[in-house]
């Protein structure tokens, strides 16, 4: 029986590995809109970040997605998403 590969990926805060399943997705469409993917399947450029209130400070702190979408992130997407990730929790 053929083992079934687990998808993994890279925290952009804290550079942990971690399965796909345990990461939050951010994604940023080609409209340029900025946001968090919670089906993981939304089309655009994604990046993940661990889900932990540590890294998405550190997210918000060090304003990582300007350098992960390549361009100028306004500080609302940053405190929407953080707005987002601690409602949902």
């Amino acid at each position: 029986m053929k083992v079934k590969k687990i998808p993994m990926r890279m925290c952009i805060a804290c550079h942990e590995m971690k399965t796909k399943k345990e990461m939050l997705r951010i994604v940023k469409n080609k409209e340029g809109a900025v946001f968090i993917d919670y089906s993981g399947k939304a089309a655009g450029r994604g990046a993940y970040i661990c889900d932990n209130p540590d890294c998405i400070r550190k997210l918000k702190k060090n304003r990582l997605l300007n350098k992960v979408f390549s361009s100028e992130i306004p500080m609302e997407i940053y405190e929407k998403i953080e707005e987002d990730f601690f409602a949902k929790k």
